[in-house]
């Protein structure tokens, strides 16, 4: 329960609570009680750091998702291309080898839209929902999303720039996103229009890439801009409904980020790689509950942190199948 309802503060962009010493467990208190008492050297640390850095795991999970995002995405491209119907549609709703699938954040808008259920996107939605169900919620927006590819190489830019001094990355409330959420499906609501899908990077993308690119990727290049030179991933942190969707899903999906204090040097690494960094406050010296903590729904399970933390703290975990495996 704990976790469900970390999870949903999260979604709405409610601010982490420093935990209650009360309520931390006497294992986790004894960990921060022997870890004030220990002095580690900088040195070491980023000796251990240099170490992890140059071993073949370094970027393990994040070169297997750029891998299936590109993958997934080209699926689509040859199927159209060479006319072979394996994959049909687009990432916002396709078929695949007769089986049909719908984003279930576009399944919504349509059905508000047009206020009726239609049988094929039900079956589409299910479909959709069982498979990101077992894969974790948000690992669509990671592992699939087209957008987050080139957002994620916008974001490399930015860094870089603001390295340098010559921008800085400005933050916005993440509560916004659940009021973008609300609009978006008033809108369809009330129009009868799906108006998050006429803009959404998402399908845009998605479709640029299999029928070839249209004016409406000019929007999605002003969103990069924006990215690039204001805020680092604007959009789907602050905008993007699809987050809070397969948020929500993830809420009861088996797979998670778990993070174990005892083995944590509280660096801060993993949160600088983040894309969703307050998922991972729990790392924080002082706000693990217990020893081991499931990372929250928002996370979209990039593997980032997994990929830089050099004492494994941070692990994928199938809950109920982890002891097997």
């Amino acid at each position: 329960m704990s976790y469900i309802l970390t999870s949903i503060k999260q979604l709405l962009g409610l601010k982490p609570e420093r935990p209650d010493k009360a309520k931390q467990t006497e294992a986790v208190r004894v960990v921060f009680e022997s870890k004030k008492k220990e002095h580690l050297d900088p040195d070491y640390l980023r000796e251990i750091e240099a170490a992890h850095a140059r071993t073949r795991h370094r970027h393990k999970w994040r070169n297997r998702r750029w891998a299936t995002l590109i993958v997934v995405n080209l699926l689509f491209v040859v199927s159209y291309s060479f006319d072979v119907q394996l994959v049909e549609g687009a990432m916002t709703a396709s078929r695949v080898v007769g089986f049909h699938f719908a984003d279930l954040n576009s399944a919504l808008q349509v059905m508000l839209a047009f206020k009726q259920v239609v049988l094929n996107l039900v079956i589409g939605t299910l479909t959709v929902f069982v498979l990101w169900w077992l894969l974790g919620g948000r690992t669509f927006c990671s592992w699939v999303c087209p957008y987050h590819l080139i957002a994620e190489a916008a974001e490399a830019i930015h860094l870089r720039l603001a390295k340098r001094g010559w921008v800085r990355d400005y933050s916005f409330h993440r509560g916004v996103r659940a009021l973008f959420y609300l609009v978006f499906a008033l809108l369809a609501l009330a129009t009868g229009y799906t108006v998050y899908e006429t803009i959404s990077p998402t399908g845009i993308v998605s479709r640029a890439l299999i029928y070839g690119p249209g004016v409406a990727m000019g929007w999605v290049l002003a969103l990069l801009l924006f990215e690039v030179f204001v805020s680092r991933r604007a959009w789907c942190r602050y905008v993007c409904p699809i987050g809070i969707t397969y948020g929500i899903v993830g809420l009861i999906s088996p797979l998670r980020v778990t993070y174990n204090v005892e083995s944590c040097h509280h660096e801060g690494n993993c949160r600088n790689v983040c894309l969703v960094p307050h998922v991972l406050d729990v790392t924080i010296r002082g706000r693990a509950r217990e020893l081991d903590t499931e990372i929250g729904a928002d996370c979209t399970r990039c593997g980032l942190c997994v990929d830089i933390c050099p004492t494994d703290s941070l692990t994928y975990k199938y809950k109920g199948l982890d002891k097997m495996l």
